[in-house]
């Protein structure tokens, strides 16, 4: 009888964990689990979306299309209004002033990181942009540059850089001591110091706060279009938006959204088979 009980009760424990399983801290998943839960994450935001739009008075229904009307929104801009081009666009817009962004952050935070001096110098001036908008600094651009492609990458570089620099000044700091001292005990000199031993330790944090910040680069986009802009997603939203067509914003907004999610995953997947031992992040 006492094993009995003891029995039932561990089938009522397990009954319990399973019950509040979805909120166990630092639960290891598998693979099929997180893409089975992922999927049911998203078919819940888009079932949340058709009920609103169910719910909204009819007058007013055409300012929350349902799903399948933004879908097919976004089917015609890629068949007839050629879509795809202004897609290509604005990816090319993140990309390029991504990387000219990361050709300046990832070097400078770096070695902002490792000279205490060169951080004293810089660190208070770059941590003041931080709090500068870059929307700001748009009728500025504008005077320097004229509404060129020029002015829109100069933004979407303000946008990111200064927020870039101060992460990866953070991923920098948290390398552990032991191995720079370890280097110098051996006889290494600064520069060794550097590209041996803190850039391969900090690299899979440097790439993750890459990943962090592209995503930011992403919410820049349409500010970035809007303005005396012929071409890529902002510029056909902001156009939708003159004659009040919200199923063609929202095609927008869920266009910027697909290619955000497909950059992020770009990211892990490089940074999972650059960096294998540093695979599992629980992210």
């Amino acid at each position: 009888m006492i094993r009995l009980r003891r029995r039932q009760g561990e089938d009522v424990n397990q009954v319990a964990r399973r019950s509040v399983s979805l909120f166990e801290l630092r639960t290891v998943l598998s693979g099929r689990t997180t893409l089975i839960l992922g999927l049911a994450g998203a078919t819940g935001f888009f079932i949340i979306w058709e009920l609103g739009h169910y719910i909204t008075p009819e007058e007013s229904q055409r300012f929350l299309p349902a799903p399948q009307e933004v879908l097919g929104a976004l089917i015609t801009l890629i068949v007839e209004k050629d879509y795809i081009a202004d897609i290509l666009k604005s990816c090319f817009r993140i990309f390029a002033s991504f990387f000219a962004a990361c050709l300046i952050a990832v070097p400078l935070g770096i070695a902002m990181g490792c000279f205490m001096r060169l951080r004293a110098l810089l660190n208070p001036t770059i941590s003041a942009f931080r709090y500068l908008p870059a929307a700001s600094f748009i009728p500025l651009l504008l005077v320097w540059f004229g509404p060129t492609d020029t002015q829109k990458l100069a933004l979407l570089v303000l946008g990111v850089i200064f927020f870039l620099v101060a992460l990866i000044l953070d991923n920098t700091k948290s390398v552990q001591p032991e191995l720079i001292e370890a280097a110098l005990t051996m006889g290494a000199g600064r520069r060794q110091v550097v590209t041996e031993v803190v850039v391969p330790a900090v690299a899979p944090a440097v790439v993750d706060s890459m990943r962090n910040m592209i995503a930011v680069g992403w919410t820049y986009l349409v500010i970035a279009e809007i303005v005396a802009a012929s071409d890529g997603i902002g510029a056909v939203m902001m156009r939708a938006g003159r004659f009040l067509k919200v199923d063609i914003i929202m095609a927008g907004i869920l266009t910027i959204g697909f290619l955000g999610v497909a950059t992020d995953l770009l990211f892990r997947l490089a940074a999972r088979y650059a960096f294998p031992w540093n695979r599992e992040r629980g992210d």
